[in-house]
């Protein structure tokens, strides 16, 4: 069986992340028996900028794309609607604030250490979207972080300190120099970036393509 690495480049802010990933597990799922998939999650950050407080996530989104609220919303509401069917909740959507995600990454980051990080990342992206929670909260870190498995305590004294700072940092500059300025993106191998909450099929067709790659040499 061939083995394929996917460096899954996004931001636990970014809703086309989370349904992203989900279209890639329908895809894993399709591959079942043919290619091992190594999924390593890296970081990257929507809303560098933003103060601790965060901002009401239409006003952002409006002032950011120079939209009225009336279309951010109905944008918004086709985001839900997409995500809804594949199973994902997001019915905090609207009531979430745009948040800077740093602690979160950081924190994730920590979670990659215990083979956590992508129960982490999906009880985030509930967090966030299910229940408009600031997913950088370090409250809701230790929260989400005992409900996957994992030390409480330590989850929220990483997102009070500087720790994993540096390797956050190293790896958000990394994934931009390798041409990623959006997210989601699959780098697969290390050799090809595919944009965006591709569909399953396109996923599929990718990576059988890398695979097939690697067993020529």
């Amino acid at each position: 069986m061939q083995k394929v690495r996917i460096d899954l480049v996004s931001d636990v802010a970014c809703p086309w992340c989370a349904i992203g990933y989900r279209r890639l597990e329908q895809a894993l799922e399709v591959l079942a028996g043919e290619i091992e998939v190594e999924l390593v999650w890296q970081p990257f950050e929507l809303n560098r900028d933003m103060p601790p407080e965060g901002e009401p996530i239409l006003e952002h989104l409006c002032r950011k794309y120079g939209k009225d609220a009336a279309t951010m919303e109905q944008s918004q509401r086709e985001i839900m609607a997409a995500a809804e069917a594949l199973g994902l909740n997001f019915r905090g959507a609207l009531e979430r604030r745009a948040n800077n995600t740093f602690a979160a990454h950081r924190v994730l980051a920590w979670a990659g250490t215990q083979h956590q990080e992508t129960a982490l990342q999906l009880a985030l992206f509930e967090a966030y979207f299910g229940e408009a929670k600031n997913p950088a909260d370090p409250l809701v870190l230790r929260e989400k972080a005992i409900e996957v498995g994992l030390d409480g305590d330590t989850a929220e004294a990483i997102a009070r300190s500087d720790q994993y700072a540096e390797e956050v940092r190293e790896a958000e500059q990394r994934f931009m120099d390798m041409g990623v300025s959006a997210v989601p993106g699959f780098i697969l191998d290390g050799r090809y970036l595919i944009s965006g909450a591709q569909p399953a099929d396109v996923l599929v067709d990718a990576l059988r393509q890398v695979a097939e790659e690697n067993a020529s040499g």
